[in-house]
């Protein structure tokens, strides 16, 4: 909890702890080790600040970095590492957050030291505050402090961060009186204090002097200004347990049942977070009656009001939350409540997708039958609804998967929120997010023996990797794909396994590996009867061929799957696999008829009027006439080409990006 109260006109104020203020100030100017031995500091200066939770920790490192502002204009960043619940952040994750801050794309499925490593780059140059709160240990620290003596490091903790070098904490205990009765203040008024100062200093007394305790008390006071101060303090003298106990145990059982339950209940929320959805769901009420019940918690201190329809259980209350809902909730409510609010997750996901299907569509058709507070009105608003809540959404994923009761649900969520992403990012931009994504779907295969998912897991990770250059890696999930596909007997996963290991191989540059899978692949083709995907088989046999030097084969094969595009009326690939058959003959050393070919090719470019396929042709067209000794012919056809793209000339950097590049898949010559 902080040392932060909201009084009734929104103003948070803080309270106390000048002491430490002034000597975290001082600690920030103090000569560290390397300095005293003549050398420049190498890494940014750590600050620790330790303390239990609900001691105001969070509250002093915010007041402390307001007040650097003006030294560190870069800018602060924040990561937390702690979940609400007690379990440590993975540092990975905690990275990915603090590169999203900074603007920094993060490659899909980078390791946990690529990953640090980048956020450790990304602050090497600049003067910026990273607040690192609720750190479990000097490991989950240690890997993102930046090598920069410029930047600083506000972390939050229990204790000592051990393996830190140069680090003294700054341990906090209780408030002082005076400071937890000003806190107080901000709930009651300063009525009952003054009529009453002594039960005041009682009352701070029963609390501990901890501002999470004294913001419950002050906002059970608040909600009974007919209560004085003297009965709260006898109130919770009359009970066991420490001071946060205590005044948690009183406001909660002072609730009505049913918002006793819904404070309960939320502490299921991911991340902590939640807002009128997600406790409507996990209460079974109204979405209206949980809204007004949010708050009413917040007057109350029990959560915080995040903004955007969001509120917060602070960290130090769902450890209390999960044990009083293990005392008094049945495990069959419990798992009730959590599947509820999958489902209504599920259900805002595919209405976030809908609202991006053209008019008329079945998706829009079934967007317009759900209730009103399960539709978004605009594209511009579902996309705003999903940046806001993506963290939420990423945690209600993993928990959903690592419950393992709920596994029909947890697919059904990571699905609806892998659509949703790549409607609304596309999957170039929300690569990172899918990859993790898929890796939830593959645990939960994985454990469910789920072959034909597991393969189509396997595939879509492979090819992220494939596309970030983790070739190897690639390829062993590639070929556990076509293990999961034979298993569960799926043609499509076994031919798109063996093409993409194929792939691989070629991208490896073994070009006789990568031509026997390809094979195979194509063998399966033929049985079933997939003239598409034959046609393009035949393509890439042709060209690892081409890169193998037997030319032959190449040229029997690029005819193959010219015939082939040629039958399913596919001009285009028609043409394309004409000019890639120009090219063999070329290389065989046969430059009369590796021109006739591609002027064929470019005649049927024409005919299927694509015009930048035509212009690059043609662009073909006139390096083989150049090689053949005739300039005067290439000039016109590079001509040509400039006029079809509407550039001067048709040189390679007149057709520019957009133009077609006829290539097999390694583009070199």
């Amino acid at each position: 909890m902080t040392d932060q109260a909201v009084a009734a006109g929104g103003v948070r104020n803080f309270f106390g702890r000048q002491r430490e203020l002034k000597a975290l100030r001082a600690d920030i100017e103090r000569t560290g080790l390397d300095t005293l031995a003549g050398h420049k500091a190498p890494r940014a200066r750590v600050l620790l600040i330790a303390g239990r939770p609900g001691s105001g920790r969070t509250a002093l490192a915010e007041e402390l970095v307001t007040g650097l502002a003006a030294a560190y204009p870069d800018g602060v960043f924040r990561a937390r590492l702690t979940e609400p619940g007690g379990d440590p952040v993975p540092t990975g994750r905690a990275a990915q957050g603090l590169l999203q801050d900074l603007g920094i794309d993060e490659p899909p499925g980078a390791a946990e030291d690529e990953l640090t490593e980048l956020v450790r780059d990304a602050l090497a140059e600049r003067r910026a505050v990273l607040v690192l709160d609720d750190a479990v240990d000097a490991e989950q620290v240690d890997p993102l402090i930046p090598d920069n003596p410029d930047a600083l490091v506000v972390a939050v903790a229990r204790g000592p961060l051990t393996g830190i070098p140069d680090v003294r904490p700054c341990t906090l205990g209780g408030l002082d009186p005076k400071s937890a009765i000003e806190m107080l203040t901000t709930y009651t008024g300063s009525v009952r204090v003054t009529v009453d100062p002594q039960a005041a200093e009682t009352l701070a007394e029963e609390c501990g002097g901890q501002p999470a305790a004294v913001v419950l008390a002050g906002g059970w006071l608040a909600a009974r200004p007919k209560a004085s101060v003297a009965d709260l303090a006898k109130r919770l003298r009359a009970l066991s347990g420490d001071p946060l106990a205590r005044a948690f145990q009183l406001v909660h059982d002072s609730l009505a049942q049913p918002a006793a339950r819904i404070l309960r209940f939320l502490s299921l929320a991911p991340l902590g977070r939640a807002d009128a959805h997600t406790a409507s769901a996990l209460a079974g009420c109204s979405v209206s009656a949980a809204a007004s019940t949010l708050t009413g918690f917040v007057g109350l201190g029990l959560v915080t009001d995040r903004g955007d329809g969001q509120y917060e259980v602070p960290g130090h209350l769902v450890p209390l939350l999960r044990a009083r809902m293990e005392e008094r909730d049945r495990p069959a409510e419990v798992q009730l409540a959590r599947a509820r609010m999958l489902e209504r997750t599920v259900r805002l996901l595919q209405s976030c997708r809908a609202v991006t299907e053209p008019e008329g569509s079945p998706a829009r058709k079934k967007l317009a039958g759900l209730p009103r507070a399960l539709r978004f009105p605009t594209v511009e608003t579902a996309a705003a609804w999903l940046t806001g809540r993506r963290p939420v959404l990423l945690a209600s994923a993993r928990l959903a998967v690592a419950d393992g009761e709920l596994d029909t649900l947890a697919r059904r969520l990571v699905a609806a929120l892998v659509r949703a992403e790549t409607a609304h990012r596309g999957a170039e931009a929300a690569a990172p997010v899918l990859y993790g994504l898929h890796r939830l779907v593959l645990d939960v295969a994985e454990r469910r023996g789920l072959h034909r998912e597991r393969a189509a897991a396997l595939l879509n990770l492979a090819d992220l990797d494939a596309r970030t250059g983790r070739t190897q890696d690639a390829l062993e999930r590639y070929r556990a794909a076509l293990d999961a596909g034979r298993a569960a007997n799926d043609p499509y996963a076994i031919g798109r396994a063996m093409e993409s290991v194929g792939g691989s191989y070629q991208e490896l540059g073994d070009w006789q590996r990568a031509g026997d899978w390809y094979g195979r692949a194509l063998a399966q083709r033929l049985a079933r009867d997939e003239r598409a995907d034959q046609a393009r088989l035949y393509g890439r046999l042709g060209a690892v061929q081409t890169y193998a030097g037997r030319y032959g084969e190449a040229l029997r094969n690029w005819r193959a799957a010219a015939a082939g595009y040629r039958r399913l009326a596919d001009l285009p690939g028609y043409a394309r696999a004409l000019s890639e058959a120009a090219r063999v003959q070329e290389y065989a050393g046969r430059p009369e008829d590796s021109l006739r070919t591609c002027e064929e090719a470019v005649d049927w470019a024409r005919r299927a009027q694509d015009v930048r396929l035509q212009a690059a042709l043609q662009l073909r067209l006139a390096d083989t006439l150049d090689r053949l000794g005739d300039p005067a012919a290439a000039r016109l056809h590079r001509s040509a080409a400039g006029r079809l793209l509407g550039t001067d000339e048709g040189t390679d950097e007149g057709t520019g990006a957009s133009a077609y590049e006829i290539r097999s898949a390694l583009n070199e010559d």
